[in-house]
């Protein structure tokens, strides 16, 4: 029997958690030749999340319970799920019910067929107008800034193998973010089709600053690239001041007359100024992230465990 844990961040998840729970027991009941373990992350949650932890794992010695000390973010959560993931297989998904964990049986069927990664496909998200926005802003930077293929499609749904786990729990810096390590960790990764449910209760915890501050994460972690973009525009702007320079000085000595302008000199300089502290804002971002990383902050702070096994 091939164990499979499914890794689940928790935040403001008390009235949703314990339908995805019974789901995932009952799929994979249904299931052969699988047993499960079920790791819910409570990060930080302000409502009685943990405490509806609790009461699933005295009902359940497979599920097992991790209380975060201090909100890290959904994918530090994930991360520490995964640290404590026993199963060959691992599964992550949400807490809120979207992710329809009865189809998780395609996941480890693709798994099967020898895929390293699988990753849920939606064909309609039923997200607000924001996410959606963000989702795509996320889909063109992985793709972009990452090396993600075109055709592959990333979500918070997906199944990976043990080696995969190991890889991603190798990842101690302060910004983890999820899709990048697994890129970069194998490329046999697949899309299976699966439904994305309306949310039936709450609201998502994603603000549109969680979301951009998650983007940020992407690019800055696993990619060069945006530094290397700053140096192009720079160059690209020296190129045209320079050439705006010659332009207006031989203007001036073919008439004379023709008056120094004051509105395109401040436009220049406005321009120019503006790209420069852009450019400055970014590698600041590089270096506090560095300085950050160097300091060995924690990605996430254990308070307790329950129902842990031991190897």
């Amino acid at each position: 029997m091939a164990l499979v844990s499914f890794v689940i961040p928790c935040y403001r998840s008390a009235e949703t958690i314990e339908g995805v729970v019974e789901e995932i027991v009952t799929t994979v009941e249904g299931l052969q030749g699988y047993t499960y373990e079920i790791v819910l992350v409570n990060d930080y949650s302000p409502d009685n999340t943990f405490e509806v932890i609790k009461k699933l794992c005295k009902q359940n010695e497979n599920i097992v319970g991790i209380n975060l000390a201090r909100n890290s973010g959904q994918h530090a959560a994930v991360m520490a799920g995964l640290r404590h993931a026993k199963g060959e297989i691992a599964i992550c998904l949400d807490d809120d019910g979207q992710t329809p964990a009865d189809e998780a049986g395609k996941l480890l069927a693709k798994i099967e067929e020898g895929y390293d990664v699988v990753f849920a496909k939606y064909e309609h998200k039923q997200h607000a107008f924001y996410r959606n926005i963000g989702t795509k802003l996320n889909e063109l930077m992985t793709r972009y800034m990452l090396g993600k293929p075109k055709e592959l499609y990333t979500s918070s749904y997906c199944a990976m193998r043990r080696f995969v786990i190991d890889e991603i729990a190798r990842y101690e810096n302060a910004y983890p973010y999820l899709v990048g390590l697994l890129l970069r960790s194998t490329q046999n990764i697949a899309n299976v089709s699966v439904n994305h449910r309306r949310r039936e209760v709450g609201n998502s915890g994603y603000t549109f600053a969680k979301l951009l501050g998650l983007w940020f994460n992407g690019f800055t972690a696993f990619s060069v690239k945006p530094l290397r973009i700053a140096t192009v525009i720079g160059g690209a702007c020296a190129v045209l001041g320079f050439a705006y320079g010659i332009y207006t000085i031989v203007k001036k000595f073919i008439n004379p007359l023709v008056p120094l302008g004051f509105s395109s000199l401040m436009a220049a300089v406005m321009f120019i100024g503006g790209m420069l502290m852009l450019m400055l804002g970014l590698i600041g971002e590089y270096i506090g992230r560095m300085y950050i990383s160097m300091n060995n902050a924690p990605q996430y702070v254990i308070r307790e465990i329950l129902n842990e096994k031991s190897e």
